[in-house]
């Protein structure tokens, strides 16, 4: 079993950026992925766990062991037992739907001005 890195995090409130939380919150920690601060956000990180990419099957393993140890804390009911069924296969083509909907949106926006301009 592996062992967790997740520890509640108290500081409500408090916190000004994300970048002021401890690794300790996420689910991924060294790649602070998937904050655990809450129950919602306990439950987000169950959905968007097959959208993390560039991490290992270690780096899911401790992930989901986080994010059970959360969800155990904040009283979320988890149906999953295994990382493998929170989504086998990451969104391969993640950073290229991203370039692409950034491109759209570039060219939409200069569409509209060149629009106001007429």
């Amino acid at each position: 079993m592996t062992e967790t890195t997740w520890q509640p995090h108290e500081k409500h409130g408090q916190l000004t950026m994300q970048s002021d939380l401890p690794d300790t919150v996420y689910a991924f920690p060294k790649q602070r992925k998937e904050p655990l601060t809450d129950a919602q956000h306990v439950r987000n990180a169950v959905a968007r766990f097959d959208q993390v990419i560039d991490v290992s099957d270690g780096d899911r393993a401790l992930a989901f062991a986080n994010i059970e140890k959360a969800a155990k804390y904040y009283n979320v009911d988890l149906s999953e037992t295994s990382w493998h069924e929170l989504g086998v296969h990451p969104q391969q083509n993640r950073k290229k739907a991203a370039a692409k909907a950034v491109a759209t949106r570039e060219r939409k926006r200069r569409l509209r001005e060149s629009e106001q301009e007429n």
